[in-house]
């Protein structure tokens, strides 16, 4: 027997689905369903937010979105946190913060979950940095270590907690040490 291929969704259509929750992302043609986050991530994702937008507020050089979708380079993704310039948030008529992002973030911030494809956030992380994303962070809570893929896909695995971490140079006000933040999940 002869099975039809499934029709793949073009990006417009997808566009167009409902919001799902579990959120789902666009890759490839397909709809892949987001991993929903356990307590660890959950907790790295708040604190990482808190300071990111507690380091910013002062400079007012850059915004954390956690959960933003973003829409660029033919892919329709959701970053745990996406970071962008103030220069390049998208504004409404009013000048308000723009509900629909269809550029890929400055900084890009993963954290893995239980059971989740570590290969699939590899693969949303260079797809940013190919389309300009100066910088990704993938966490791993289970192992206590941090990726970091700078813009030209190089990466550095940091897993000794006394080491900063590098961060782009918009973000240079931001000193996070790997034991710092792994050190949230245990308050």
């Amino acid at each position: 027997m002869v099975q039809t291929p499934k029709k793949l969704l073009t990006l417009e259509e997808f566009l167009e689905l409902p919001e799902t929750e579990p959120a789902s992302e666009y890759i490839d043609g397909a709809i892949i369903e987001k991993t929903m986050p356990q307590g660890k991530h959950s907790i790295l994702q708040r604190e990482l937010s808190f300071v990111l937008t507690a380091t910013f507020r002062s400079d007012k050089k850059a915004q954390a979105f956690p959960e933003l979708r973003c829409t660029f380079g033919g892919r329709s993704i959701i970053p745990d946190l996406a970071i962008f310039r103030t220069q390049r948030i998208p504004r409404d008529s009013n000048g308000d913060v723009a509900n629909i992002f269809n550029l890929h973030p400055d900084w890009t911030i993963e954290i893995l979950s239980p059971n989740q494809s570590h290969t699939k956030v590899v693969r949303n992380i260079l797809h940013c940095l190919d389309n300009g994303t100066e910088m990704g962070w993938l966490l791993d809570p289970d192992e206590s270590c941090i990726f970091v893929y700078g813009a030209d896909k190089l990466v550095q695995v940091f897993e000794k907690t006394d080491l900063v971490l590098p961060v782009p140079e918009f973000a240079q006000a931001l000193h996070l040490k790997v034991g710092e933040i792994f050190d949230w999940l245990k308050s």
